[in-house]
């Protein structure tokens, strides 16, 4: 007996079964993430099943919604749908205009200025490439924030297995390599924080490396020395800014080299020759820029560069009296600075401290001269003071002999000469102390920042200048062997017993 169909009845499931089909199509698209044939197909047909379903249910439609019951329920499923449809449209909003909040105190989640400033100055595409087989999510927040600072930036992720030619072509090695490309210059990380992704953009964008060179030959803070009072942090640090470092011996070169951008000379403790002052002067004269890290209780003897630099080098030590050293473990003999002059060195410092382990006074000689152009950097609080030396036991202010704070313990010093297409720009940095720039000190807030921003200043590398990325506060708590027995007894004993007491008390009045 052949079966019937009744069309009045099926109909009502045809509008039914086409949005199905149409779901089924949108959700097929968002877990492969492309458009396929069969999509289409399931889009477009359920699309058409569910017209077709309305139109021929349309009198049935019609004496449904007659009813108020009816009514009701439509009205609900409308509003249903217009919720649905206003969040539908703030989450794609989100997601084309996304915004982030970072409530961490240091803004760890948050690039720094100088990861900002190095990529909105970008003149070329680089791409940032992680070649794994699984995404990494915190690794690609931090790729999308670099995306998001500037149009030059782009993240992708490629599987090595897949796409082996790729692979090839970046020189990966090893699954989860990230590379940073820019043009004909690739980067592999050695990391994937914030600090090893900028070094990286800043390596394979720049045209040229310019040479850091350290003076040797006088006891001067060695780039390859690992010990405390060593700089391989600081030649590390430079390295990752993408600058190459090395030493140089002026006698035996007979002049400062030709190739250095900068010449560095920190911490000499044995006075340099007079044929070596000469070379640093007519390095000066040409052009050059110079940082001399000059510690107290040694003479130099540089006092003709500073001379006609118009600065000033204290015979004496800095002394701290305001106390707040003993609040990070160091002494009266580690001046405090928190006060910094208007120079782009130091323009991200406010708020910020810097520590000079033994520190003399420069300053700028004569304040009516206008040329060369110098700013007094780093100035101590008004409770420091001056001594000769620290070969006495008890330290004294002698308002006769000693200066009283504040005091400078660094000058930034520009000299123009020449004109048109012959002008000149030197620059000179003389800071009274060479510790802050050690493996010991240069962690310590902002000396690090310091060290480098006077590097990126002298090379006129202005964009690298800034704070760089943060490390989490330590908020530990360390409690003695008497406070832990303090605790325990409070919160084993003490409040259990009162919470015990309370209830047989509340216990005996209700009785």
């Amino acid at each position: 007996m052949p079966v019937k169909l009744d069309w009045k009845r099926e109909r009502r499931w045809l509008a039914s079964f086409g949005l199905a089909l149409a779901a089924a199509g949108l959700v097929r698209y968002s877990t492969q993430g492309e458009w396929t044939r069969l999509s289409e197909i399931l889009l477009i047909g359920g699309g058409v099943l569910f017209l077709a379903g309305l139109v021929l249910s349309y009198r049935d439609m019609v004496a449904f919604f007659s009813v108020r019951s009816s009514r009701l329920g439509a009205n609900a499923l409308t509003i249903t749908l217009l919720v649905v449809v206003v969040l539908g449209l703030v989450n794609f909003l989100g997601y084309r205009h996304h915004k982030r909040l970072d409530l961490t105190s240091e803004k760890l989640y948050t690039l720094s200025d100088e990861s900002k400033r190095t990529v909105a100055g970008l003149k070329k595409d680089v791409d940032i490439i992680r070649f794994a087989r699984t995404p990494d999510a915190a690794f690609k927040d931090l790729a999308n924030e670099y995306a998001n600072a500037g149009t030059h930036v782009h993240y992708r992720e490629i599987d090595p297995q897949e796409k082996p030619d790729v692979a090839r072509q970046y020189n990966v090695t090893h699954m989860n390599d990230v590379v940073v490309s820019a043009g004909a210059h690739n980067e592999t990380l050695s990391g994937t924080g914030e600090q090893d992704v900028t070094n990286a953009i800043i390596k394979v964008t720049r045209d040229t490396v310019k040479n850091i060179c350290f003076v040797e030959g006088h006891g001067e803070k060695s780039l390859a020395d690992s010990q405390q009072d060593g700089l391989e942090g600081g030649d590390k640090a430079l390295k990752g800014e993408g600058y190459d470092t090395k030493s140089v011996n002026l006698v035996t070169s007979g002049s400062v080299p030709a190739d250095c951008n900068v010449l560095v000379d920190a911490g000499p403790k044995q006075s340099l020759f007079p044929q070596e002052v000469g070379f640093i002067s007519n390095y000066l004269d040409g052009g050059g820029r110079a940082l001399l890290l000059l510690d107290p209780e040694t003479d130099p003897k540089v006092d003709t560069i500073l001379q006609s630099w118009n600065i000033a080098l204290g015979s004496n030590v800095v002394i701290d009296a305001s106390g707040v050293g003993r609040l990070f473990g160091t002494g009266p003999a580690v001046p405090l600075v928190v006060d910094y002059g208007s120079s782009p060195i130091t323009q991200n410092f406010t708020g910020t401290m810097t520590f000079f382990n033994l520190a003399r006074t420069v300053s700028i000689a004569d304040k009516n001269k206008s040329e060369p152009e110098g700013i007094e950097l780093l100035k101590t609080s008004p409770r420091s003071f001056t001594v000769p030396n620290l070969k006495t036991n008890e330290v004294r202010y002698d308002p006769a002999k000693d200066q009283a704070g504040p005091l400078s313990l660094g000058v930034a010093a520009e000299r123009h000469s020449g004109s048109g297409d012959n002008s000149k720009s030197a620059r000179l940095v003389v800071i009274g102390n060479s510790a802050f720039a050690s493996n010991q000190w240069e962690g310590l807030q902002r000396n690090g920042d310091l060290f480098l921003n006077t590097v990126n200043w002298l090379a006129q590398d202005e964009d690298l200048i800034s704070v760089r990325p943060k490390n989490p506060t330590n908020r530990r708590v360390i409690l003695t062997e008497t406070q832990q027995r303090e605790l325990f007894f409070a919160s084993m004993i003490f409040l259990p017993g009162l919470v015990v007491i309370s209830g047989a008390l509340i216990w005996l009045r209700r009785r």
